[in-house]
């Protein structure tokens, strides 16, 4: 089985410290490139997926089902280490290296060590033990050198102050109360495409139909989307949400949601309220079901950009990510800034007494 964490007892301030550096598997693939594989190896060739064509189930109102709670664990990193250069595809060496090594990571006997930008024990964590089923080595698709696009200077400008109004001139971001801090470390919303790609843990989604509506369950952090199915115009520009606002249609067996009216309040990266993204979701056979999202913002990124990756049934069903109960997080962070506020008033107090 795989391993369920107690997230309300670890809080997510984790999560948002991986966003912001590169994961475990990318520093782990960049590793193997540069010195694990023989220099002559060649690139694995995509696998086959046979001469079996698949017949899609359908809902007893019509639509194609993609009903199920899926898992999209994987150690393929969002971005192909540069050092790969233009090879879009690991060699079954380095496939095994990087399987067995996460394998080592997950069943070796747990210690209490904490990695470097996380909060997280390893223990703690299950990003699964696979690379991509074909093997690439990055879950970007496009553009080609499977890295994100180079961002604008105003995406620059939003990704160096948090999108939050900036970092009060302190290590670790501005503190001065919880408004200060991520969306993801209060509990509120883990956002979009954040939601939809893998991370430390919680990589479950439920996806639920009813005639006209698909329901979306992300795991974290216990979000439900609701995506009308019916041709309903969007939502006016004027109106913003949390998770933008998302609009559905079939596009033959794939569903196609188109998510728009983002909020200034979260950020992706650098991503403006202006984002649009669009997920297609296919069911490939009975245990997989194929996934690509597309992000464009012209305010934050040179070009659009595709990730793509494959959600296999999980284990069980989600239970609910009580993230707001024990998030010791979110009050440790404002008690060490109280901390560090008593410290500087302390000193500027014993300065004006010496003069």
């Amino acid at each position: 089985m795989s391993r369920r964490i107690v997230t309300s007892s670890i809080g997510p301030i984790g999560l948002a410290a991986l966003i912001a550096v590169l994961s475990p598997s990318s520093v782990a693939l960049a590793q193997i490139s540069a010195g694990g594989a023989p220099k002559a190896a060649v690139a694995a060739k995509k696998p086959s997926t046979g001469s079996t064509k698949h017949s899609t189930k359908h809902t007893p109102w019509g639509d194609p089902d993609l009903q199920g709670t899926w898992d999209y664990r994987t150690i393929t990193p969002l971005e192909r280490p540069q050092n790969m250069g233009d090879r879009q595809f690991l060699t079954d060496a380095e496939a095994a290296q990087l399987e067995a090594r996460a394998a080592k990571r997950l069943d070796e006997p747990p210690d209490s060590s904490v990695p470097a930008n996380t909060i997280h024990a390893p223990y703690w964590t299950d990003p699964g033990r696979r690379v991509a089923d074909d093997r690439r080595n990055s879950l970007i698709i496009d553009p080609p050198d499977g890295r994100l696009p180079a961002l604008t200077a105003e995406g620059q400008l939003r990704l160096a102050t948090g999108g939050r109004g900036g970092t009060g001139g302190r290590e670790g971001g501005k503190a001065d109360g919880p408004e200060d801090r991520s969306s993801l470390e209060r509990c509120i919303t883990q956002g979009l495409p954040t939601s939809n790609l893998p991370t430390l843990y919680n990589n479950n989604i439920g996806i639920y139909q009813a005639p006209g509506y698909v329901a979306l369950v992300h795991e974290m952090v216990h979000e439900t989307r609701i995506v009308p199915l019916d041709g309903r115009p969007a939502l006016a520009p004027s109106i913003r949400q949390w998770e933008g606002s998302s609009r559905g249609h079939w596009d033959g067996d794939t569903l196609v949601v188109e998510t728009t009216n983002f909020s200034s309040k979260t950020s992706y990266r650098g991503s403006s309220p202006a984002m649009h993204i669009t997920e297609r979701y296919t069911r490939l056979d009975d245990k997989t079901v194929g996934v690509e999202i597309t992000v464009e913002d012209p305010g934050t990124w040179a070009r659009p950009w595709t990730a793509a990756l494959s959600m296999r049934p999980s284990e069980g069903p989600i239970f609910e990510y009580a993230c707001h109960e024990a998030n010791l997080g979110l009050k440790d962070i404002l008690e060490v800034a109280r901390d560090e506020d008593a410290k500087v008033q302390k000193a500027a107090e014993a300065t004006a007494r010496r003069k």
